[in-house]
């Protein structure tokens, strides 16, 4: 919306990682040279000689998806790669995507599923077909943090495949700061020293920020002086923390605002108002201004400008869905104590009524409250959707109920409060044993969660301090939804969406005998079209966060979240 406005031709802060935005600081080009030499490896053939793992990680928004992305536009020619994204598998599903990526066909030789050996002896004889013909192959895992103990030891041995000469399968890991810590137990040593290469992401400097700034501004046509004047860029880098996500989506947002105002140039004052906005009202107290009519003009203008269909504007997150089990019971990167239970919620059903008034209190005298064990908080948050308890998989026993587990990630305040339902906060105080908070309220100032020893309202000040955007819930699926729902689907979960979309819209229902309701461009459009107004990622693709959206836009949640008093 606002490109025109400041000269530019396309948006210059979308989190979409473009490798053409790709901003090459120093740190980003010793990851991207420890990528390629994991490629090239140390005998200068592709696929090298070594094997083994090499390790990217950083911190959640500093470029490793965008760096991958230009990895692989440089991967060199006769290298067959496979890109695994959601590595939340068992070891047969990661031995079949991997077989799926590299195109491995396995001939049936019994009724009965494949198995383990199936699928290695078929990538082994694919691997040394590859070597007979001088090509390698080069296997990439985003978001390695979420590989089981189990997964990463069947990795280890995948390894072994190899020549007189050579390894056959070269190894990318790419993950959070976990993933290290994951890698330094004693059980993975093995694997440790497996590692030949590793480069930790680290945040921009000052003057990176303002480089990498100028540099998206330049790439998206600007041709004049900067919109954002020196105090603003300083205060960007400051609230942002050096992280580009961060950045791109409170200088996106800032530019949004000077535009609605009519503004030319982005100072201090409107980047603390955007700052409440995207980040939450957590930063109020570090901008000293409260913004609140500044969310709300734009939450206005933004449904307006959505109604009319108009230009689209830079999503505020990207969301990852997850709908495999979050952890085991057991899985040592969760923490083995700390599992006391979370007190459940009331047989009345206390997420439908008003808090009592509470006392606002700091976070940081109730850290030692919370789970170390993520299975121990989706237990407690079944209690609001009436799961039994159990001493398994709580996902599992969710899935038997028409339930399923979905995370997020880099969800922002004001989406939560959109989704208005209970959930999982993810907590950072420690790098590499996550804790796990139960979201139950959330007002302007405050956020209410419940502990071991019952509810507390904490200031979102120190919410924030330790919660990055990662977000639990329980989704209820619509009958036949599949998450590749394509153009011209039918079925009960389409209808279900058009109903929803029917009534937020206060269309008529089509008359009977009209025919089954079709995924088609005139639908794909009008979820689009709500995708924008929720701050979505416009896509016309209705998965889990446009349903959650839209039960909450039409007040057919399940389960809500409780009335903060004002």
């Amino acid at each position: 919306m606002y490109s025109h406005h400041f000269g530019l031709t396309q948006d210059p802060f979308s989190i979409a990682p473009d490798p053409r935005y790709l901003f090459m600081s120093e740190r980003h080009r010793e990851a991207l040279a420890h990528l390629l030499y994991g490629v090239a490896g140390s005998g200068g053939k592709a696929g090298g000689s070594g094997g083994g793992f090499v390790l990217l990680t950083g911190d959640i928004g500093t470029g490793k998806t965008t760096i991958c992305r230009c990895f692989l536009e440089q991967i060199p020619q006769g290298c067959h790669v496979a890109y695994i994204f959601n590595p939340k598998l068992t070891v047969t599903e990661l031995l079949q995507s991997i077989c799926e990526e590299f195109h491995i066909g396995l001939t049936p030789v019994a009724p009965t599923p494949p198995t383990v050996k199936d699928y290695i002896d078929a990538l082994n004889n694919f691997l040394l077909a590859g070597h007979a013909a001088g090509q390698s192959s080069v296997l990439i895992i985003d978001e390695a943090q979420n590989l089981a103990p189990d997964v990463l030891e069947q990795l280890r041995l995948l390894t072994n495949l190899e020549t007189r000469e050579r390894k056959l399968l070269q190894i990318v890991l790419i993950g959070q700061p976990e993933l290290r810590a994951m890698l330094a137990r004693p059980e993975l040593e093995q694997l440790a020293q497996r590692v030949i290469a590793r480069f930790h992401l680290d945040a921009l400097t000052m003057a990176e920020s303002t480089q990498y700034i100028a540099h998206r501004l330049a790439v998206a046509g600007l041709t004049g002086p900067s919109p954002f004047d020196s105090k603003a860029l300083q205060r960007i880098h400051r609230l942002a923390h050096g992280v580009p996500r961060r950045i791109n989506l409170l200088s996106g947002r800032a530019l949004l605002g000077a535009w609605a105002h009519g503004q030319h140039r982005v100072d201090r004052a409107v980047v603390d108002k955007a700052a409440v906005e995207v980040f939450g009202p957590a930063t109020a107290a570090d901008s000293g201004k409260r913004g609140g009519a500044f969310y709300l003009a734009l939450a206005l203008l933004l449904l307006a400008v959505a109604a009319l269909s108009a230009a689209l504007y830079a999503p505020m997150s990207q969301t990852r869905q997850i709908l495999a089990r979050p952890a085991s019971a057991a899985a040592p990167a969760f923490g083995a104590s700390a599992t006391r239970p979370l007190a459940g919620a009331s047989s009345t059903n206390a997420l439908e009524t008003r808090l009592a008034p509470l006392p606002v209190e700091a976070l940081d005298p109730l850290l030692a409250q919370l789970p170390l064990d993520i299975n121990v908080a989706w237990q407690a948050l079944g209690a609001s959707w009436k799961l039994p308890p159990t001493e398994g998989d709580p996902c599992r026993t969710a899935n038997q109920q028409k339930l399923q587990c979905y995370r997020a990630a880099n969800l922002s305040l004001p989406q939560l409060r959109q989704l208005n339902r209970p959930g999982i906060l993810t907590l950072h105080v420690n790098a590499a044993r996550p804790q796990y908070a139960l979201l139950v309220g959330l007002g302007e100032q405050a956020a209410t969660l419940r502990l071991a020893d019952g509810l507390h309202r904490v200031t979102l000040v120190s919410l924030g301090r330790w919660w990055r955007g990662d977000f639990g819930t329980y989704w209820q699926v619509p009958p036949d939804y599949r998450p590749d729902l394509r153009d011209g689907s039918s079925g009960a979960a389409i209808a279900h969406l058009a109903r929803q979309l029917d009534l937020l819209e206060a269309t008529p229902a089509p008359a009977p005998g009209a025919g089954a309701r079709v995924l088609d461009m005139a639908l794909r459009e009008r979820v689009r079209t709500f995708q924008r107004s929720q701050g979505l990622k416009a896509d016309g693709q209705p998965g889990p966060m446009t349903f959650m959206q839209l039960d909450s836009a039409t007040g057919t949640n399940p389960v809500r979240l409780q009335s903060e008093p004002r």
